[in-house]
């Protein structure tokens, strides 16, 4: 089973506030990293083919794309490759989050 990570700043409350990270500073962010596209459906092929609408980012890695997906103030990720901790990690530090399991 795959292992899910988010990055957030749901941990960093002010004033009893939760602070997010907003889909503008993702798309800001993310279009300084040349290994990152963005993309509004993301499609999963195997044995039926499906896909998914919402904000996506595609870090190529290699032979592999992985998606880091945007959701309701979060970054979500796959932890399936061992190459998204690191990765993660350096996102989360630039967007000013933490990350945790979920």
């Amino acid at each position: 089973m795959s292992q899910r990570y988010r990055i957030t700043r749901a941990l960093q409350q002010q004033d009893g506030i939760e602070s997010t990270i907003s889909l503008e500073a993702c798309k800001q962010y993310f279009s300084t990293q040349s290994d990152f596209t963005y993309t509004s459906v993301f499609t999963v092929t195997g044995a039926t083919t499906m896909s998914i609408e919402g904000d996506f980012f595609m870090w190529s890695y290699g032979e592999v794309t992985i998606p880091f997906r945007h959701y309701q103030g979060d970054i979500y990720v796959s932890g399936t490759n061992e190459a998204v901790i690191p990765r993660m990690l350096e996102v989360a530090s630039a967007l000013g989050a933490d990350v945790a399991e979920g």
